[in-house]
């Protein structure tokens, strides 16, 4: 039967119809589907990526029973060899972890790597428990006075008390602590709780990082926690570094506590200060932090007699049969290990040297009778000994 085209209009009209009906539906599918994806595009991605952690770094809880109950995260990392070694290393403690964590790990490794710091345990600490406020909280713990505009604030007594009470114990009970050597380091809100701590429980740290620390906090209320360390007589030596970055309006502020505190000519505080150039407020921390490592954990350079040290001189072979050579040039004792391949070395003591081109450390080995028998060649990675062959 032949179709009208009355007909087939009619039929391809439904059919449109249809197709439109189907289209529609598929699209409104579409967007509930979309709206599924974006709302646990979270729980996928981490389905199939997992979190980012840094080798070798660990996370461990810990509730305080002085700071309200609050659960803390501990973020560690031990340096190489910790656990079959027998000696103590140096504590770094970072506040603001949950931000800085990764940034001083590699700070750290490069300083180390390069022969400025010794390997150190890294305690960075943030706030643990459900959905934390890092803004919040830092406000209350790092902040030794209330100021209206934040109403948790002023916790620093308390804050501090932590760390000294439950956190140095924890710490120095699970891994191989040097409690003579601790460091703290802290930006920001951090900074000012960095320079608290100095100023009123100076003892308990011995090296101390602050980046643009908030100065102006409570109108300046850090001067008074100055002010009562400075009329106390303390006689603790320490090393401290602080920062500021370049176009903060806090400058003016910073160059005014910075003269302040150098003009006390404390005799026991070491203070080095740096205005960052062309950098802003969390800027300060890659540079600032790298160089308050570099400057906190110094090494000693003695003057060496050159008399004595021209007894270290002479030829030397390694194991694997490559030759080096020790030579007192201008009273600096250098290592080649070939003409064009040269360390100064720098003396820590009598017999132990080091350069700060590289990971590289000297330790020269002598005989009953003073007689120099070779030397003990640390590098990145192990340590040879080079026998005297002279």
């Amino acid at each position: 039967m032949e179709i009208s085209l009355f007909e087939r209009a009619k039929h391809a009209y439904k059919t449109l119809q249809l197709i439109i009906v189907i289209n529609s539906s598929i699209e409104q599918t579409m967007k509930k589907l979309l709206t599924l994806l974006f709302a646990t595009g979270t729980l996928l991605v981490c389905a199939q990526y997992p979190a980012f952690e840094i080798p070798g770094s660990q996370v461990k809880k810990l509730t305080s029973t002085i700071v309200a109950n609050q659960e803390y995260d501990l973020h560690i990392l031990l340096p190489p060899g910790h656990e079959k070694s027998n000696k103590k290393y140096p504590v770094l403690y970072l506040m603001d972890s949950q931000w800085d964590f990764p940034l001083v790990s590699a700070l750290q490794g490069q300083q180390y790597f390069d022969g400025f710091v010794p390997p150190v345990i890294i305690i960075g600490v943030t706030w643990g428990g459900t959905k934390p406020n890092p803004d919040s909280l830092r406000a209350r713990d790092y902040t030794p006075t209330n100021e209206a505009r934040s109403p948790q604030s002023g916790g620093a007594e308390n804050f501090l008390s932590f760390i000294e009470n439950e956190l140095f114990p924890f710490v120095e009970n699970n891994y191989k602590a040097d409690t003579n050597n601790r460091t703290l380091v802290g930006c920001s809100l951090g900074g000012l709780f960095t320079l608290y701590t100095l100023f009123t429980k100076p003892s308990l740290f011995q090296k101390f990082i602050a980046a643009t620390p908030a100065i102006g906090w409570d109108n300046e209320v850090i001067y008074q926690y100055e002010k009562q360390y400075f009329e106390s007589g303390a006689t603790v030596n320490a090393r401290v570094f602080i920062c500021e970055d370049g176009v903060e309006r806090g400058v003016q502020a910073y160059e005014k506590f910075v003269k302040h505190l150098t003009g006390r000519n404390y005799k026991n505080l070491k203070i080095q200060t740096r205005v960052l150039e062309n950098t802003g407020h969390s800027g300060t921390k890659g540079e600032g932090y790298a160089r308050g490592l570099q400057y906190v954990f110094q090494r000693t350079s003695l003057k060496i007699n050159p008399g004595y040290a021209k007894a270290f001189t002479g030829s030397y072979r390694l194991p694997n049969g490559i030759a080096v050579e020790i030579k007192l040039e201008d009273n600096q004792l250098n290592l080649y290990f070939s003409p064009n391949n040269k360390y100064i070395l720098k003396a820590a003591t009598e017999t132990d040297y080091y350069s700060t081109a590289e990971f590289l450390n000297v330790r020269f080995k002598q005989d009953p009778h003073k007689n120099v028998t070779g030397f003990y060649l640390e590098r990145f990675g192990g340590t040879q000994l080079a026998k005297n062959v002279k």
